[in-house]
């Protein structure tokens, strides 16, 4: 049986102590029933850090009597816990960092709901609107800092990995910390986790002070995805489009370790970003780093590129295995020409103001069996909109694979269809059987159900 506290109470250091009357009424009324529910979902999320499922629906059945309730105090709110997972607690006491997560969590789903959604500012229809609301998400929570020039590598990867996969993002991650880099991930374990923990330590081999560990998820993942105790800095964003925006708006440079089909989604969004014509001359370092034993893995994802993209999206990153110091030393050299050419071309260096997103690319894709079935998977089109539509195919079976209202739909309904041409079809059908027979879909054991169909 899973442990719980039955009841406890918890005070925020200094995250919300400055709410306004209206946003403390708002909390402690539940006047507002979709801002409550996503931050239930959120807290459980964080205070059940460390668990080994991925199935949201699992989770979330768990700890259905997990309740919470908004006190009113001098300076602010605190929070009453019921049936709160144990683990969260050190002899009867919330873990510190724990405890910042939850007031982070609170301090972004209080502005998202009523500064980005409900205040009529941002224009949410627009494409410089959205860019506006996903730089004001990341200002509100204090992640990006002008005059701050040690770069950001966002590294993005598989968070069910193997021990040698992990280990490898680890010493990755070492080697970025010897050299003043900080990190940004999803926030969760796996490959999520090992570039925060190895930074760590080289960050104190150096005595660096400033030391950051930026989680960036959404609602929709957070509880298959709970963040790591490496975090100390934790955003929520709206949704999957403005945290992929997030990430490659605060990036220096990524780094893209072995993963599943997140990971896919994740290399084909920013290959649709940097293959889009109005990019393609901007200095955006991308490395696919892999261990020895693991480089298989990039040699799948090389061909299924060239299958449906071609050389020219094959140009846009580098393949680097076994050589952590090397991956290290390509992202900080990279990193720096980002920062001359941000100079010259009068663009600041905590966010990348210049770079195209395509308003396509930040509308809310919604995966039902309908929107899969139309994906336009052809190459009858130009291939930064097909790296986009490839994008939407793998963010579909990611929200079929963990995601509540994915799950229930694939229950409901029977798996998703992907239709298109036969050479991408097979490429596509090729790359996923991979994915299932490495165990990358999902955490945990067992036979693992698609949850989707690829008609070729």
């Amino acid at each position: 049986m899973t442990a719980k506290v039955a009841s406890t109470t918890v005070t925020p250091e200094a995250a919300l102590e400055l709410l306004s009357p209206t946003e403390v009424n708002q909390l402690v009324n539940q006047t507002d029933a979709d801002l409550f529910k996503i931050f239930r979902r959120c807290a459980l999320a964080v205070l059940n850090t460390g668990n080994n499922s991925d199935d949201t629906n699992e989770i979330m059945e768990e700890y259905a009597d997990f309740g919470i309730r908004f006190i009113r105090q001098a300076r602010g709110i605190k929070l009453q816990l019921t049936n709160a997972p144990a683990s969260a607690f050190v002899d009867g006491k919330m873990i510190r960092g724990i405890r910042e997560q939850l007031f982070s969590v609170l301090r972004d789903v209080v502005y998202i709901t009523n500064e980005i959604r409900n205040s009529g500012r941002f224009n949410l229809t627009t494409q410089a609107g959205i860019t506006d609301a996903v730089f004001h998400i990341l200002r509100n929570a204090n992640v990006v800092r002008k005059g701050d020039v040690n770069p950001l590598v966002v590294c993005w990867g598989g968070h069910s990995i193997s021990r040698d996969e992990y280990d490898f993002t680890k010493d990755v991650g070492y080697h970025l910390g010897l050299r003043d880099m900080n990190i940004i991930t999803g926030c969760g374990p796996g490959a999520m986790k090992g570039p925060m923990k190895g930074a760590a330590i080289g960050h104190a081999k150096q005595h660096i002070q400033n030391r950051r560990y930026i989680g960036i998820t959404e609602p929709g993942i957070i509880a298959a995805e709970s963040p790591n105790p490496i975090v100390n800095e934790l955003v929520i964003m709206p949704d999957i489009e403005k945290r992929l925006e997030a990430f490659v708006r605060m990036a220096h440079s990524i780094i893209v370790f072995p993963g599943g089909v997140g990971t896919a989604e994740e290399i084909l969004y920013i290959l649709g970003l940097l293959l889009h014509p109005s990019n393609k001359r901007m200095p955006f370092p991308l490395v696919f780093a892999a261990a020895e034993k693991n480089k298989a893995y990039f040699d799948t994802i090389n061909h299924f590129i060239a299958s449906t993209l071609g050389a020219e999206a094959q140009s846009r990153y580098r393949v680097i295995s076994a050589d952590c110091a090397e991956v290290a030393r390509s992202v900080r050299k990279g990193s720096d020409d980002v920062l001359l050419y941000r100079r010259r071309s009068k663009d600041s260096f905590y966010f990348n103001w210049k770079l195209n997103i395509p308003k396509d690319l930040q509308t809310p894709f919604e995966p039902t069996h309908d929107s899969m079935s139309r994906l336009n998977l052809s190459k009858d089109q130009p291939i930064h909109m097909l790296a986009a539509n490839l994008r939407r195919a793998f963010s579909g079976i990611v929200a079929g694979n963990v995601k509540e209202q994915g799950i229930a739909l694939i229950r409901k309904h029977g798996p998703f269809q992907l239709k298109g041409d036969p050479e991408i079809m097979a490429a596509l059908d090729m790359l996923l059987r991979t994915f299932v027979e490495q165990n990358r879909m999902k955490i945990g054991e067992g036979t693992y159900k698609p949850c989707y169909q690829v008609v070729t």
